[in-house]
């Protein structure tokens, strides 16, 4: 299955589809084949699944960057910083071994207690 996601403004995904690889046999084709289905002229991207290209598997609520090709997940905190290798969030401070919660006014990971 071939996966495609419908943009809305700004870039944000609005929806994830999958298509078969007989029917999506290039990403034009893939387009191509959503907007006849649902009689528009939607802005479609194609993401991959195993993320093989345009970085990650995009979700609703993602961002297509042009200028990266690649979807971005919603930041997670105001404080995390995105990673231009990999189109990602990251802390601040790197999250230890074990069950941490990120607290975003102290800014530091707490353990969460399993007790």
């Amino acid at each position: 299955m071939a996966h495609f996601v419908k943009l809305g403004v700004g870039n944000k995904v609005l929806k994830v589809v999958a298509v078969s690889n007989d029917v999506a046999t290039s990403e034009q084709a893939g387009i191509d084949f959503l907007n006849n289905l649902y009689k528009t002229n939607d802005v479609w991207k194609q993401t991959s699944y195993n993320n093989n290209f345009r970085k990650n598997y995009a979700g609703i609520g993602f961002t297509y960057d042009e200028g990266r090709d690649a979807f971005i997940e919603p930041q997670p905190y105001p404080s995390w910083i995105l990673n231009e290798d990999t189109c990602k969030y990251d802390p601040p401070i790197e999250q230890p071994e074990g069950n941490y919660v990120w607290n975003e006014l102290h800014r530091r990971w707490e353990a969460i207690d399993n007790s």
